[in-house]
């Protein structure tokens, strides 16, 4: 089994930046796909980027420039930089991962098999 682990998340003054990093243990990320997610307080889940395994095609959820995805597979790592952030940016951020041989397309709204625990990030006005 794959085992992510989150992590770069903190506190933040607003118009700062964090690189999140999902670390994969068991398995090498070049056969997957791995998303980041985040999800605030009192709201669903939203999906961000997602990059594709040796690949490296990336998807982004929405025209957001804030935010890019990138890997290091070397490290076994996805990164995802985020820049300008905003107080409405204050989530947990999650990591997932789906074996590429198991997907038809590489969006958000695939059932990853593997999640992250979770890395918080909190920003200040």
């Amino acid at each position: 089994d794959v085992q992510l682990q989150a992590s770069g998340g903190g506190l933040v003054a607003a118009g700062g930046s964090l690189r999140l990093s999902c670390v994969a243990s068991g398995a090498t990320l070049g056969a997957y796909a791995v998303c980041w997610f985040r999800q605030a307080p009192g709201k669903e889940r939203e999906g961000i980027a997602c990059i594709a395994g040796s690949s490296g095609s990336t998807y982004y959820a929405d025209n957001e420039a804030r935010f890019t995805i990138y890997s290091a597979y070397a490290k076994n790592t996805v990164y995802l930089q985020t820049n300008s952030l905003q107080p409405d940016d204050t989530a947990v951020y999650y990591c997932a991962a789906k074996h590429l041989d198991l997907m038809d397309r590489i969006d958000v709204s695939q059932n990853f098999d593997y999640w992250g625990q979770g890395t918080q990030v909190t920003v200040s006005s």
